[in-house]
């Protein structure tokens, strides 16, 4: 059951995705700058967290913050980098679109972490079918684009 809850909530957090583009978007429109709307977008979830932090006592580990490895700092800056390009993109390209590349670069990108035990993952190897899904998903990325 503890594992059926997890799956809901990462569906649901992609399925909240586009929608989170559709409003960083209007923000950008209405503001006039797509990386001042980025940085909206951060500070209104820093608020949301620090508040959840507060309302529920969560305890921090600065000590572990502090042993963490130089590149696991780096994830701030993807999460930006990640944000604006949405911004940018979903105007342009639509969300379908958008997001049918955003799900194929994930599934590739987790396919090598898994099959190198990249960060600590898993070992799952690269074979024949997980590249044949792989190839179904830039698939239909490209059909979305021509229809």
């Amino acid at each position: 059951m503890d594992k059926l809850i997890w799956v809901i909530m990462a569906f649901a957090a992609g399925a909240f995705l586009p929608m989170q583009a559709g409003m960083n978007s209007k923000l950008a429109k209405t503001g006039g700058s797509p990386i001042h709307a980025s940085m909206i977008s951060f500070a209104v979830g820093v608020i949301v967290l620090v508040v959840y932090i507060l309302l529920t006592s969560q305890n921090i580990s600065w000590r572990g913050i502090k042993d963490a490895p130089s590149y696991a700092w780096l994830g701030g800056i993807l999460g930006a980098f990640y944000v604006t390009v949405i911004v940018l993109a979903f105007p342009k390209i639509g969300p379908g679109m958008t997001f049918g590349l955003v799900v194929a670069g994930q599934l590739l990108i987790s396919m090598l972490m898994e099959h190198f035990q990249i960060m600590g993952t898993q070992f799952q190897p690269i074979n024949i079918y997980r590249i044949a899904g792989m190839l179904l998903i830039i698939g239909g990325v490209v059909i979305m684009k021509r229809f």
